[in-house]
């Protein structure tokens, strides 16, 4: 057990234990909205509030909500791609949320990402060969001849053909396309991936493909994935434990088969309840949440999910905010509810 730093708990030390691969504390994301005649802040939309979790090592971790709930945004801050108003991300023993910028990119080899779009997140301009090996250039200073073997090493991994390092994206179909982006994370062997919706714009004929791909480079690389996701049914294939978002902040986690067995916050069994049934004539009894989701610009007092949820009691849950706690002690399933379903 190694004991790090917390700042965002009035500096008292927090126990952050050796095998914890990745350990986020009390995230938080403020973007400021600004306006009048000189720009000034009039605002600020809260993306992602007091998020905490863990990341172990060759683990996926399924991050999951409706649009909008801060699930990208916590991706992004974790490879600080977006700085954090607060909060910690410790990794290989260092803070990375207060890393300067030539000690965090030393790091950023160890943490990689693919994108949800494929075509946008590659330069059009650049073959292939030369968008995954110019990281290779610069962080492993490879010559062009090395980087160039390298790159046809990662396409063959991913299961593209060696001579299409030589092409361009537009010459790729979405799910190859999808490939390169996926070689081009793993070009400087990285530890943990941040998954963005990967498959999300994908036909569903080669979505299967692509998380197949991903199941076996993880098992091949040793790898840990954090998985962001809507689709509920590929988050439960490729996830070990699942995390729930809603408006910013993590309402329940746990285990995958657990959670997708038994959810106890009312947010989570509406979010569970829209998932069709795969069995022939079973109908699913949806849970329908009535008004719509708070404006991140002005979000509720106490529960951010007290005005829609139906066991909401007055008084409290518009009050206080309910911490996220183990429903049973060593269960690892935790819920942020005053009264969930048992």
């Amino acid at each position: 057990m190694s004991v790090v730093p917390d700042a965002s708990v009035d500096g008292a030390p927090v126990a952050v234990p050796e095998d914890v691969l990745l350990s986020v504390r009390n995230l938080v994301k403020e973007f400021p909205v600004r306006g009048g005649v000189f720009s000034r802040t009039v605002a600020r939309v809260q993306a992602v509030t007091d998020v905490s979790f863990d990341v172990m090592p060759n683990e996926t971790l399924g991050l999951v909500g409706e649009s909008g709930c801060g699930k990208s945004t916590t991706g992004r801050l974790i490879l600080r791609l977006l700085d954090p108003t607060s909060g910690s991300i410790w990794f290989d023993g260092r803070d990375l949320a207060a890393l300067g910028a030539g000690d965090l990119r030393e790091v950023r080899q160890r943490l990689q990402i693919v994108f949800q779009d494929p075509y946008a997140s590659l330069n059009p301009r650049k073959t292939v060969e030369s968008a995954i090996g110019e990281s290779l250039k610069v962080h492993r200073d490879m010559s062009s001849k090395d980087a160039g073997a390298r790159v046809r090493e990662l396409l063959q991994l991913v299961g593209l053909s060696p001579e299409h390092a030589s092409r361009y994206p537009h010459e790729f179909s979405g799910g190859q396309r999808q490939r390169v982006g996926i070689a081009r994370a793993l070009a400087l062997e990285p530890v943990i991936i941040v998954l963005d919706e990967p498959v999300s714009a994908l036909d569903v004929s080669i979505q299967a493909g692509v998380v197949n791909l991903l199941e076996e480079l993880q098992d091949r690389l040793g790898l840990a994935y954090i998985f962001i996701a809507h689709d509920l049914s590929v988050v439960r294939h490729i996830s070990d434990r699942v995390a729930v978002m809603y408006l910013g902040k993590i309402v329940e986690t746990g285990k995958t088969a657990e959670l997708f067995e038994k959810r106890h916050h009312p947010y989570t069994r509406a979010l569970f309840s829209a998932v069709p049934s795969l069995t022939p004539g079973k109908r699913k009894l949806r849970m329908v949440l009535e008004g719509e989701t708070p404006s991140p610009l002005d979000p509720p007092t106490g529960c951010a999910f007290h005005p829609r949820c139906p066991r909401a009691e007055k008084g409290k849950c518009d009050k206080e905010t309910p911490p996220l706690e183990e429903l049973t002690r060593g269960s690892g399933h935790e819920v942020a509810c005053f009264f969930p379903e048992t």
